[in-house]
């Protein structure tokens, strides 16, 4: 069994650990949401309404094995997205137009989204020196990620460069919709299970924080609106709860990924 796909030292490792990883999920969730069709997938095919943490908590699930699992058990994770994307096709209200989660174009849209909005949420939030090199270090790790949902690597994103060109090629595809703007106000103010009910005068932090994070044109689609003095609240806040968290003893899929490490380099 191997050790996994990505070793102690990459940047996914170390980015993927930090608690900013949170705020960059949400931002992820807000800014795929204004692409009509990868939104109408989400809303045919997905519970996210009734359960939201439900749908958090299986992407944390995911994202954590392809990081820390065996090489194994994350092309196992990755065979199980690819299961259930064939199953998810359908005709968006919005623009009358056909979807399919295999279609490679959409695949390149969540994954461009996903591996930007940890960038620029670890940047802000997260711990430690980051450089512009390590930034392209980690953007070019993240492809091996979309191989495992079937991609070609070679039409995905692999500096923050190709990221931004990526980013202007489709910008002309973005739009709000009645789901896009539902969506927004679920990662705005998610609804809290009773047992974490305590913790609702700092739910709204990850959330405003994401927002906090999009391109101004971007918050305008979902009419959120933002003033220069919001911002500066909201970095205060979201960098208590980041420093807060970061306290907190490392995840299981952390632990466990040290020791098998460990072990592999004592064998």
């Amino acid at each position: 069994m191997s050790a996994g796909m990505f070793e102690p030292d990459s940047v996914t490792w170390r980015m993927h650990a930090d608690p900013s990883m949170l705020i960059g999920g949400m931002r992820a969730l807000l800014v795929q949401a204004l692409h009509p069709l990868a939104m109408a997938g989400v809303e045919q095919h997905s519970d996210y309404r009734a359960d939201p943490w439900g749908r958090l908590r299986n992407t944390v699930e995911y994202v954590m094995t392809v990081t820390y699992g065996t090489t194994e058990e994350a092309e196992k994770a990755g065979r199980v997205v690819q299961a259930i994307h064939k199953r998810v096709r359908g005709t968006d209200p919005v623009t009358g137009k056909t979807y399919s989660a295999e279609d490679p174009e959409l695949l390149v849209w969540v994954h461009a989204v996903e591996a930007h909005s940890f960038l620029v949420a670890y940047r802000r939030y997260g711990a430690g020196r980051f450089t512009k090199e390590d930034a392209d270090r980690y953007v070019a790790e993240q492809v091996r990620v979309a191989t495992l949902v079937g991609l070609d690597p070679a039409i995905v994103p692999s500096s923050v460069a190709e990221l931004h060109d990526y980013f202007q090629s489709v910008d002309d595809e973005l739009r709000p919709s009645p789901y896009s703007r539902d969506a927004a106000k679920v990662v705005l103010n998610p609804p809290l299970p009773l047992p974490l009910a305590f913790a609702k005068p700092i739910a709204w932090i990850p959330g405003a924080a994401a927002a906090g994070l999009m391109p101004r044109r971007l918050r305008a689609m979902h009419g959120i609106p933002w003033v220069p003095p919001a911002d500066a609240a909201v970095r205060v806040a979201a960098t208590a709860l980041t420093k807060a968290m970061g306290v907190l003893p490392d995840p299981p899929h952390v632990r466990a990924a040290k020791a098998r490490w460990a072990r592999a380099e004592a064998a």
